[in-house]
């Protein structure tokens, strides 16, 4: 009697046995392995174990090892060993040799359920030479660490077999779980994309391999990822084996990283925007300035819609606002320091106030009919409110606006504060440059005449405009004076560099020019004076360049000489404009000859003197300007030629129209309107 036939049937407790699909995995295994179930006995085989215990596959479900063993012939200690083997969490090997004289290593190892934990046996069978001891680590390893939940479909797709652990992910019932019902279990946003992606698969007799969110028995959603490949037979698919994993921490790893990934993102982004403000706002000398630099950031870095500066007075108790061009002014430019506003109520405070809605405003107010007058006449609908420390105390608040509801974030809230101590420096260095630069002006101005002197037959006029960005003197000035003799005397010099020694330079020449003009009044004499004065007083590095002129108003004579500086223009109501033909002397300081020339100015001419920050600029040679001073006198409309006044005017503006002014500009015109009288001299 063969050992088939020897042996009684098998006994079985209802637990499942693996598909055709796993059975056929199992066959492909280059190791023997056998699966046991909690009683004890072979769920499932391949063809190596059942080779080794001398039966087919199909033969060793429902029996115990042991009793296949001893029906095999096999020693009565190794049955035993099989026996004992069964108790869990113990490893046993042993060695056996069938009847055909093969040797085998055999392995038993508990293993657990991945899905409901519950006690397995396998059991591995290598035979010897077939590198036994590594195949036998790696299947171990899998079956160890693996969580995969194995599923299997007909050639149509439908789930035909029962997968215990989908349905204790799941909580499904068989019936509920088997056909397209496993579809039910997925999450109602993924469930059209996964069944169309299995359709096509089965369809196109292509692998199907899909993430999607499951529907668990607690009712939360965890994320899975599904994989198939069809069973052919001929070319053609008859069955579908599967698998499911559980990817849910590595989805929630890469959402967090993703979130952390954006955080750092944003943080980057705003430390840059924060960089690039304090770079701004380092250029911005003015306080307009800088609330233009904070516009521009508002609305970069957190979408402000209005952007404002609200500054204390000196007294400490009145608030005063300034608005960015573009942005609506507020309901009151000035106001108290309790009044119910939001910048008010973070400088009294010293800390942010924010409101994301007019609600909130509104509570935060404490429903101060203000706040209705504000949601009324403007667009704002969310607000941020900062104050701005200097040394401890408040000099005022940052205001932004939004004209549509919006909370502001925490990392919002501290990019913001930190733009605000920007903006409290930036406010503080601007204030002291507008008091220092209007001092400056000050002074500047009170180094130049008043007024210019009333001269019958003679129209004086003369511009100036300030080209320091910084709180420095300079050097640019005229005078006018009239002479014993009836004659006028004018000038107009250029005391290079900045600051009180240009200032000091300056007045000490003006001085000694009067005093020079009065005694010998002629241009020459008058220069080769300054000459010697200049050499006594002045250093040897500082620069002066002056014209100098007396005119007759009676005879039109006009005679000058020339100390370095650019030459005078002559406009004429009926003749083209021209530069005075005079080769220019050395600067003063300089012992050179100077030389004295006459010319004659006609009734209705004008005679222009300027500084050379009229026709020098850093884009713009002194020739080319020259060049352009006469193309821009030519184009001059007839009233502005009658008038000396509107024609400096006019000369500033077009010379420097698209140019960026980097130097003081001057001018003195001389006019003769009309020759009332003329006598020998």
């Amino acid at each position: 009697m063969s050992a088939e036939t020897s042996i009684p049937p098998p006994r079985s407790d209802g637990n499942a046995v693996p598909g055709d699909a796993v059975r056929a995995l199992l066959d492909d295994s280059p190791v023997g392995f056998a699966l046991l179930d909690s009683t004890g006995r072979i769920v499932a085989a391949n063809r190596l174990v059942a080779e080794m215990l001398g039966r087919s596959p199909e033969l060793c479900p429902g029996y115990e090892p042991a009793e296949l063993m001893r029906a095999c012939g096999v020693p009565a200690d190794a049955a035993e060993t099989a026996d004992a083997a069964e108790a869990p969490d113990r490893v046993v090997r042993v060695r056996h040799r069938t009847g055909d004289g093969r040797l085998w290593a055999l392995t038993w190892f508990p293993v657990a359920d991945p899905v409901t934990g519950d006690p397995h046996l396998a059991l591995i069978a290598l035979r010897d030479g077939d590198e036994a001891h590594r195949d036998e680590q790696r299947l171990r390893a899998l079956l160890q660490i693996g969580n995969q939940i194995v599923w299997t479909a007909d050639a149509r797709g439908e789930i035909h077999e029962d997968s215990p652990q989908w349905r204790n992910v799941t909580g499904q019932s068989t019936r509920d779980y088997l056909g397209r019902g496993w579809l039910d279990s997925v999450h109602p946003d993924d469930r059209d994309s996964v069944e169309r992606a299995w359709n096509d698969a089965v369809l196109d007799g292509t692998p199907f391999d899909a993430l999607f969110r499951v529907r668990t028995r607690s009712g939360g959603h965890d994320h899975y990822r599904a994989r198939a490949k069809p069973v052919t037979e001929g070319g053609a698919p008859v069955e579908w084996v599967g698998s499911l994993v559980d990817v849910t921490t590595e989805r929630e790893a890469d959402e967090l990283r993703r979130r952390l990934n954006q955080q750092l993102s944003e943080a980057a982004m705003r430390t840059a925007r924060l960089q690039q403000a304090t770079s701004d706002l380092a250029e911005a000398l003015t306080v307009d300035e800088v609330v233009a630099a904070m516009s521009v950031i508002g609305r970069s870095g957190v979408g402000a819609d209005h952007t404002s500066v609200v500054l204390l007075d000196r007294n400490g108790a009145r608030l005063d606002t300034v608005v960015a061009a573009g942005s609506h002014p507020l309901p009151r430019g000035s106001f108290p320091l309790g009044h119910p506003e939001i910048a008010a109520r973070a400088i009294a405070d010293r800390a942010p106030r924010t409101a994301a809605d007019p609600a909130e405003l509104a509570a935060l107010m404490e429903d101060a009919p203000e706040v209705g007058e504000l949601v009324a006449l403007t667009s704002e609908r969310a607000w941020a409110a900062l104050p701005m420390m200097v040394a401890g105390r408040p000099i005022g608040a940052l205001r932004l606006a939004f004209d549509s509801p919006r909370e502001i974030g925490d990392e919002e809230r501290v990019f913001l504060e930190a733009l605000a101590g920007q903006c409290a420096l930036a406010i503080g260095r601007a204030a002291l440059y507008e008091q220092e630069h209007n001092t400056a002006e000050e002074l500047q101005r009170s180094l130049l005449p008043d007024e210019l002197p009333e001269v019958r037959g003679v129209r004086l006029a003369a511009y100036y405009r300030s080209g320091s960005r910084h709180v420095q003197v300079g050097g640019d000035w005229y005078d006018a004076f009239p002479l014993s003799d009836g004659r006028i005397a004018g000038v107009l010099g250029d005391v290079m560099g900045k600051g009180i020694p240009a200032a000091a330079g300056m007045s000490r020449i003006r001085n000694a020019l009067r005093a020079l003009a009065f005694s010998m009044p002629e241009p020459a004499d008058v220069l080769t004076g300054l000459d010697r004065m200049f050499s006594a007083t002045e250093g040897m590095d500082q620069v002066t360049t002056l014209v100098y002129f007396v005119l007759d108003p009676v005879t039109g004579q006009l005679d000058l000489s020339n100390a370095g500086h650019p030459p005078p223009l002559v406009v004429a109501g009926g003749a083209p404009p021209s530069l005075l033909d005079t080769d220019p002397d050395t600067p003063l300081g300089i012992t050179s000859p100077r030389g004295h020339h006459k010319f004659f100015v006609q009734p209705g001419n004008t005679v222009a003197l300027y500084s050379d920050g009229l026709v020098e600029n850093r884009k713009r040679s002194v020739d080319s300007g020259l060049d352009e001073l006469v193309d821009v006198a030519s184009s001059a409309p007839p009233e502005v030629v009658g008038d000396p006044q509107q024609m400096l005017e006019y000369l500033v503006e077009s010379m420097l129209e698209g140019y960026e002014q980097d130097d003081d500009v001057t001018l003195l015109a001389v006019q003769l309107p009309v020759i009332e009288s003329v006598t020998d001299r």
